[in-house]
């Protein structure tokens, strides 16, 4: 039978791949999308589309 390790890893909280962090980044910066394309809709008056020289016939 295998002996157990005595000893625990530490484990290093990273900035990188996928993590609490940069989850939450994710979504805030998807937030702030969104509310900027809602109000550049309100103040022009047409859609992102529409702005983006896409026009649906």
């Amino acid at each position: 039978m295998a002996k157990q390790p005595t000893v625990q890893p530490k484990l290093v909280v990273t900035r990188f791949g996928f993590n609490r962090f940069a989850e939450q980044l994710n979504g805030r910066a998807a937030m702030i999308g969104f509310a900027a394309l809602v109000i550049i809709e309100f103040l022009t008056g047409q859609s992102p589309f529409a702005l983006a020289g896409i026009h649906f016939n």
